[in-house]
């Protein structure tokens, strides 16, 4: 009997044919099973976000012609956030297949930088500051030692805390989000909650699961202010 394709996506990448049988066919809401498909969805959402997060802004930025209302230290300190897991396993030596995927979510946040200073009109910087970066990048993932990843790996967090916060202060001076992707924002919001579940059942309740609650946080209010100000906008828009 040919096995339908809803099985066959299930059983392939979210739960065991036991499972299956469990949940899908028996109805049964066995606690394990939906445990182990909470944890896979979870884990396989965070390997999405790592691709796809980035890329709704920079496609914004790149349509609308500007970067009105973005950050740029905000745009740096998420840059160095996601290079520190890079580094760490490079100087580490994990294999390519375990990080490698990272490195295009690194080529987006470069350019988003570069395009803020482009737009700016600072592409003379934009550029210097690529090349910066890159040998940088080449010199700690050939070079540093072990312990020169761990640090930067145990500072990765709260630089990304702290660009999540730089950017809704900007959003709160300029009473609005620019160029500001909602749907990164939202993307980001996503994936750090999946990342807060995840260290929630590795770690319990410890110090870097209320770190990443205190990210949760910052993505939420991120995703208000650009739902709140897109609503008073358009509000403007209708009385003039």
């Amino acid at each position: 009997m040919a096995t339908s394709p809803v099985k066959h996506f299930l059983v392939t990448y979210l739960m065991p044919e036991k499972c299956y049988e469990e949940i899908c066919v028996n109805f049964h809401l066995h606690v394990p099973c939906l445990k182990f498909v909470l944890n896979r969805t979870v884990g396989v959402w965070i390997i999405l976000d790592t691709f796809l997060s980035q890329l709704p802004q920079l496609l914004k930025i790149l349509w609308r012609g500007s970067a009105v209302g973005l950050s740029l230290t905000s745009a740096l300190l998420q840059l160095y956030a996601l290079s520190c897991p890079v580094v760490y396993a490079m100087a580490n030596n994990f294999p390519l297949f375990a990080w490698g995927e990272r490195l295009f979510t690194l080529a987006q946040t470069a350019a988003i930088v570069f395009l803020i200073l482009h737009y700016r009109g600072d592409s003379l910087k934009g550029m210097l500051f690529l090349l910066a970066y890159g040998g940088v990048m080449f010199l700690l993932g050939s070079y540093a030692a072990a312990g020169v990843g761990s640090v930067m790996q145990s500072t990765s967090l709260a630089a990304l805390i702290a660009s999540k916060g730089l950017q809704a202060g900007t959003n709160y001076c300029n009473g609005c989000t620019g160029q500001l992707s909602t749907l990164s924002v939202l993307l980001s919001w996503i994936g750090s909650l999946g990342v807060w579940f995840v260290s929630l059942q590795e770690t319990g309740c410890s110090f870097a699961a209320l770190s990443h609650i205190l990210s949760v946080c910052f993505s939420g209010v991120l995703l208000a202010q650009v739902f709140c100000y897109r609503s008073s906008t358009t509000t403007t828009k209708k009385e003039d």
